[in-house]
């Protein structure tokens, strides 16, 4: 008899990249990716860029042309949703009752945004950002518009910033925070990264919050708990997201801001496994943790393929994630949720650094502003490449030799104090 196909419930990036890599590696049996947006997987930085000012294609963005899916005779059920998993008749409803039958199941069902919960949140001319649609919203509001809100200063929002700016639009930026970003790479960078949104002229707000969006019938206007007022013509919120988890949990899987993992993607539920956003993993590295970059999708999308073909091999990826803005480029490697310490290579102040988060004298994680080189780069040999390797072997190093441009960071890698 025929074996039931291996079924992907998330046609996103991690979805997308695991179904390719089941090919890649040979598998072949049946697939059939499930999604519930109406496109082919596609990646989504560029909302927030390049896609979001006008420069790039959709069709560039996509993870394979939609041709490839055919080809490869992987099934694409878009536009649905999966309602259902019951994971031991190991079945898989979708909108409507239909009901399909898996061998092995892969679950990537990402995240969505975070409920906007302000007065006035229902008005015209409030977005938020998270899907191509979302993104043709906001590039039709900019056509139109010459001031815009940006609530929250996260990686989205300095994003969403960014591209506003440079389309022209006049934006005020709200967070409320002392120091944007602050939570994820310190003051001293955060305070870098906003002063350059400030000389490129973002009004950015800092330390407070909106109290509510205003308006008769489309939003004209901020007020917040301070109660300034920003009369605005549109706003882009950007509050961040919730892992979609609700599928998974109500088949019984164990779920902690996000569906728990194992080292091999592998969830409390036999034969289903997850990757992406919605995933809390166990990293042999960094212990728990659940992110959200496009690095990790794609990296956590392969490793879950190769589990699902019987692999053994744990998901150590060090993680990585950049941010484009303006013409600045953000590099980061590791993950650091405290530090100790932050040693620099370079001054911060030259907008051209790199910065070491180190903690109990271990390199945790570091990041690049405009240096360091693309640590993707398994043939090159940049500075953050280094950093991975340094991050990995949880080493402690000499913070006076990271400090010293005379010293090589490559042959730091392998060194200890």
């Amino acid at each position: 008899m025929k074996r039931p196909p291996i079924v992907i419930v998330g046609a996103s990036l991690a979805g997308g990249t695991a179904a390719v890599t089941l090919r890649e590696d040979g598998f072949d049996g049946d697939i059939v990716l499930v999604g519930a947006e109406a496109q082919p997987p596609y990646n989504r930085p560029p909302l927030s860029k390049g896609y979001l000012r006008g420069q790039d294609r959709f069709e560039d963005q996509l993870v394979r042309p939609a041709s490839y899916y055919a080809e490869q005779r992987i099934g694409l059920e878009l536009g649905v949703r999966a309602t259902k998993i019951d994971a031991g008749q190991k079945l898989v409803e979708l909108e409507g009752g239909r009901r399909v039958a898996y061998d092995r199941l892969l679950v990537a069902t990402g995240g969505r945004n975070r409920t906007l919960s302000v007065p006035g949140a229902n008005l015209a001319g409030v977005f938020q950002l998270r899907t191509v649609e979302d993104c043709d919203r906001i590039r039709a509001a900019v056509a139109r518009g010459r001031r815009a809100v940006v609530m929250g200063f996260g990686f989205i929002g300095s994003e969403v910033s960014a591209s506003l700016r440079q389309l022209g639009i006049e934006v005020v930026a709200i967070e409320g925070a002392r120091v944007p970003l602050a939570r994820i790479v310190g003051d001293e960078v955060g305070q870098v990264l906003a002063d350059i949104h400030r000389d490129k002229g973002v009004e950015l707000i800092t330390e407070d919050s909106v109290a509510a969006l205003e308006g008769s019938g489309r939003v004209e206007r901020v007020r917040t708990t301070k109660n300034r007022v920003f009369e605005c013509d549109f706003v882009v919120a950007g509050i961040g997201i919730v892992p979609n988890t609700e599928l998974v949990a109500a088949a019984g899987a164990r779920v902690d801001n996000g569906v728990l993992v194992d080292e091999r993607c592998g969830t409390s539920l036999p034969d289903v496994l997850a990757a992406g956003d919605v995933t809390n993993h166990l990293h042999p590295i960094f212990g728990r943790l659940r992110v959200e970059h496009w690095n990790n999708g794609y990296q956590q999308g392969r490793a879950a393929a190769r589990s699902l073909l019987g692999g053994t091999q744990p998901y150590d990826y060090v993680h990585t994630f950049w941010s484009d803005q303006y013409e600045h480029v953000i590099e980061y490697v590791g993950f650091a949720t405290s530090w100790d310490r932050i040693v620099f290579r370079g001054r911060p102040g030259s907008r051209k650094f790199l910065g070491f988060y180190l903690k109990d004298g271990i390199v945790r994680a570091a990041v690049g502003l405009d240096r360091g080189g693309d640590p993707e780069d398994a043939k090159g040999d940049s500075e953050l490449k280094a950093a991975v390797d340094m991050v990995r072997a949880r080493a402690a190093i000499d913070p006076a030799k990271l400090a010293d441009e005379s010293v090589d960071l490559r042959a730091l890698a392998g060194a200890r104090v």
